[in-house]
């Protein structure tokens, strides 16, 4: 996969398995990186017994499908979208994993080769946030004390407010990629739009 220097950066956002784009963290993500200039992918899937059988395959297949001979700058991925963590890893792509299923040994030892461009958070009370099983990671991992597996606590204020610290995480990340990049030098005019 090849990206040329002239364009914008590229943000993949993955969804959950019943956590859609539409979820607030896919969509408030994808609107962070609109705004800031980045192209966005953001595949959509069902989820059946095929994807459920072999769910590293599946999303990799569904990436390859969505870039096609691109590669991402930036993966954003919840829930089921983080099985694309082992080939994110494979590729040098970093990556925002928002509560990866930490129980399936393929996202664990991901999780565990990740260098420190990537994040991984995950709720306090989720039973999949298991971040002991990525002992030795370079991966900065954060818990968000008392939440569930939607990132969610009890009172949607709260809920509100942890999700919006989860979500300055995504635009650090986003704004250190506009800054690394040197497409507003070039042709492309602001916004990414070409």
């Amino acid at each position: 996969m090849g990206n040329r220097t002239d364009r914008p950066p590229l943000v993949l956002v993955l969804a959950g398995s019943g956590y859609g784009q539409q979820a607030p963290l896919l969509w408030w993500s994808r609107e962070i990186a609109t705004a800031a200039g980045c192209e966005v992918v953001a595949p959509g899937w069902d989820v059946d017994e095929r994807a459920a059988a072999d769910p590293v395959g599946f999303v990799e297949a569904a990436v390859a499908d969505a870039l096609g001979d691109r590669s991402p700058d930036l993966v954003v991925a919840k829930s089921f979208g983080c099985f694309a963590l082992p080939w994110a890893v494979r590729n040098e792509v970093a990556g925002i994993w928002l509560t990866p299923v930490l129980t399936h040994d393929a996202v664990a030892r991901g999780l565990a080769d990740a260098s420190d461009a990537h994040v991984a958070i995950g709720g306090g009370a989720d039973a999949m946030w298991r971040p002991e099983r990525a002992r030795g990671t370079a991966a900065r991992l954060q818990t968000v004390d008392g939440a569930d597996h939607a990132l969610q606590v009890s009172g949607w204020r709260h809920s509100q407010r942890l999700q919006a610290d989860v979500l300055d995480v995504v635009e650090r990340a986003i704004a250190r990629l506009i800054e690394a990049s040197d497409w507003r030098r070039g042709s492309a005019p602001a916004g990414g739009r070409r």
